[in-house]
């Protein structure tokens, strides 16, 4: 057993756990973790992926209560019903554009100095979403939301499939534009996470199948784990935090990391991979 393997393995999965749901990219801190860590290659790349599963059962349990109460009331009522809907309209659009364009995106763009300029970009624009004055909060909870508020936030969440861009991030901060509240826009970024990265994860695993062998589990295991209780964490500590916060230290936080990643790689302190 590699222990060295495993350790890349656990930090690999906090890092994608603390920043799955928060608005700063965790594809683009795994790009940066693993170029530093020396972890990389296509199977890293599958590992990176399928480790979003361990994250998303951290939401599960979060979640669990209006997860169960929404299929219990499945057959009954149109509210449940609708909800589950406006997950899957806001699902489809980047199922397509990622089966479209996912490969060539992975080729060309999971590079450190893609995820630096779109983790500077992305903080740019939280900061004027943030300074925009209050506009009309049309959605105040999840329930209200109607199936073209969730093809609009579905459409935002495929700017994501670029590195660095952050899931979450181009979801809740979209979501707030469009008029849904932080609390709305924030937890449904959090459903509509769940078959987002399942099924990424899932689609990986299978297409890749080939890279992979029974000697992988402890890395896949360990990460997975990490991923699962570093997630359950933040998500804890995020959904406390929008109550009485913006996201303006998130924007912050990514222009500041995308500076240091250029400035690094131009002074040679850091032998960023490319």
């Amino acid at each position: 057993m590699d222990l060295v393997l495993l350790a890349k393995a656990a930090v690999m999965g906090i890092v994608e756990g603390l920043t799955e749901f928060l608005p700063i990219s965790s594809t683009g801190h795994l790009i940066l973790a693993g170029s530093l860590l020396g972890f990389g290659g296509d199977k890293a790349k599958v590992f990176d992926i399928a480790i979003q599963t361990g994250a998303i059962f951290a939401v599960i349990l979060v979640y669990w209560q209006k997860i169960h109460s929404t299929a219990v009331a499945l057959p009954r009522q149109a509210k449940a019903r609708r909800f589950v809907l406006n997950v899957l309209i806001a699902f489809f659009p980047a199922v397509v554009l990622g089966l479209m364009f996912g490969k060539a995106i992975q080729s060309h763009l999971f590079t450190p100095m893609v995820v630096a300029t779109t983790f500077i970009v992305g903080g740019l624009i939280i900061l004027w979403a943030e300074k925009r004055p209050p506009g009309s909060v049309r959605v105040e909870n999840i329930d209200d939301m109607t199936p073209w508020d969730a093809l609009k936030v579905g459409l935002v969440q495929c700017f994501a499939l670029v590195p660095g861009t952050s899931r979450s991030g181009a979801t809740i901060i979209g979501g707030m534009l469009l008029g849904l509240s932080r609390k709305a826009a924030t937890d449904f970024s959090f459903f509509l996470a769940m078959p987002t990265l399942i099924g990424a994860g899932v689609y990986s695993l299978y297409k890749e199948r080939a890279l992979l062998s029974m000697a992988d589990l402890p890395m896949f295991g360990v990460g997975l784990l990490f991923s699962f209780v570093s997630a359950w964490i933040c998500v804890r500590w995020l959904l406390r935090y929008i109550s009485t916060h913006d996201f303006v230290p998130f924007a912050w936080y990514r222009i500041a990391f995308g500076l240091i990643v250029f400035f690094t790689a131009w002074t040679g302190a850091v032998d960023w991979a490319h």
